[in-house]
């Protein structure tokens, strides 16, 4: 009998496995949404042979003694469980597809630590995963805009200005066709390496070329240091509290958006336009809730491996933090936007140049195998909790243009949309994911019912765009 491939679990597997939270699982939910209909035998056996080409995706949690120095991933020759599963059609299929994502995580003892569920005909496609609340606040949101912001549970905007109507894709209003939903434990996986997977079924399905578009072109500049940033040492800004609810774990909201306009050559980027809409959506909802003023930090992950078939796999972002000053967040005119988004694109550049480990130095210290595992995971959770006044306010993860076509041939079509949500657990609370496929913005927040509600959600929603629409001022 062959004995299995071990692998040590890499510095941001370990610190993931060690904070596990039964009540806040370590979730990343991917839903494609494609035009046409799939044939599960052919779907299922594209999957598999897709798997096997990224072998190691195929590994579960190796057992191990108490003592032992390491976790150890344990890669398999084949999958433990069904991956691929279809799901009986009816309105709330998609809804209640979200929540699984939220709520039940795919076991690390189980090869591979995925699943992927196939929903047709799902029902309304933005909004929520728990309840109509919010769908009934997005459809409001047609009319008047402040009509908008206090169903959704908020006030209006301060500034008085209605925010810009959504442009709907014909698709979006109810889904009729298939819709891929792609549910991965964050604690062996990312969502890139899992895409890359999905991107490689789909090129075994429908026979169709689904090679990665070549990355835009950027003019090499020397990175300047980022000027009158706040200290690392200074406590950031949390998201204020709104209204909780009384179930543990995460709720989310998914739209879609008009991409904001950049004129060719301008010294910022998407990314950067999309970092200073999530700073001033925060710093106007802790404003509306009597938050004390504070430095912003929001973390943002970094990811450099190539998008073809040669994708490592598992955790390959590394994480650097965007501060703010509150100073910079009080003026959202068109005057001053340029400036902020310059001075901005100015630190993500440098920011993105620094070598530097994924989690930092300090937990690659934390994760030297030289005491047994189970001390150095009560050590890493002692240090989280006393660490957290200090951990950023959001996390913004913006995977830019979804670098595959995800074509899966004649009958089942292209992906028109796709959207990616990451784990919001406290002190954070709250995480902004971002994805653009077709031309269009597909946003996902997600948070704590321990900090907000799903009114919540939806006004935050409706703060976002109207500041992604100012970033577009004096363009």
């Amino acid at each position: 009998m062959t004995v299995p491939t071990r692998i040590p679990f890499p510095v941001v597997d370990e610190v993931a496995r060690h904070c596990l939270q039964e009540e806040e699982p370590e979730t990343v939910h991917i839903e494609v949404h494609l035009p046409g209909r799939l044939d599960p035998v052919r779907l299922r056996k594209a999957f598999t042979e897709a798997l096997h080409r990224h072998p190691r995706i195929l590994m579960r949690e190796a057992r191990g003694r108490w003592y032992r120095r390491r976790y150890e991933w344990e890669l398999t020759a084949e999958p433990d469980v069904e991956v691929v599963s279809v799901l009986p059609p009816g309105r709330d299929a998609l809804r209640d597809a979200r929540t699984r994502a939220l709520v039940e995580a795919p076991p690390l003892s189980l090869s591979p630590p995925i699943r992927l569920e196939v929903v047709e005909g799902a029902g309304p496609v933005e909004g929520s995963e728990a309840t109509d609340v919010v769908g009934d606040a997005r459809a409001g949101s047609r009319g008047s805009g402040v009509g908008t912001l206090a169903r959704a549970g908020g006030v209006p905007l301060s500034s008085g200005r209605v925010p810009p109507q959504r442009h709907d894709c014909p698709q979006l209003g109810h889904s009729q066709g298939t819709v891929l939903f792609l549910t991965i434990n964050h604690t062996a996986l990312d969502g890139p390496a899992c895409l890359r997977v999905l991107a490689t079924a789909a090129e075994l399905y429908g026979g169709k070329d689904n090679s990665p578009a070549p990355a835009p072109l950027r003019t090499p500049e020397t990175p300047q240091a980022p000027q009158g940033t706040p200290s690392n040492w200074s406590k950031p800004a949390r998201v204020a509290k709104g209204t909780p609810e009384p179930s543990p774990g995460n709720g989310l909201l998914v739209t879609e958006l008009p991409l904001p306009h950049r004129p060719k050559g301008s010294p910022y980027t998407v990314n950067d336009q999309l970092m200073v809409t999530t700073a001033l959506t925060i710093a106007h909802w802790n404003r509306e809730h009597g938050a004390h003023p504070r430095p912003l930090r929001i973390t943002m992950p970094v990811d450099d491996r190539p998008r073809d078939t040669t994708m490592p796999m598992g955790n390959g972002t590394r994480l650097v933090e965007v501060p703010f000053s509150p100073d910079e967040l009080t003026d959202a005119t068109p005057a001053h936007m340029p400036t902020l988004l310059r001075r901005t694109a100015t630190r993500t550049r440098a920011l993105k140049s620094l070598p530097r480990p994924q989690l930092g130095h300090g937990a690659t210290l934390l994760t030297a195998p030289v005491t047994p595992v189970a001390w150095r995971a009560a050590l890493t959770r002692g240090l989280r909790r006393a660490a957290a006044p200090w951990t950023s306010t959001t996390l913004l993860s913006n995977i830019g243009r979804v670098p595959y076509p995800l074509d899966f041939g004649e009958e089942a079509g292209r992906a028109h949309a796709v959207w990616f949500s990451a784990p919001a657990r406290m002190p954070r609370g709250l995480t902004v994911t971002t994805a653009s496929t077709a031309g269009r913005l597909h946003l996902a927040l997600r948070w704590s019912r321990a900090l907000l509600g799903h009114g919540d959600g939806a006004h935050l929603r409706d703060l976002f765009e109207h500041y992604l629409h100012t970033t577009e001022a004096g363009t």
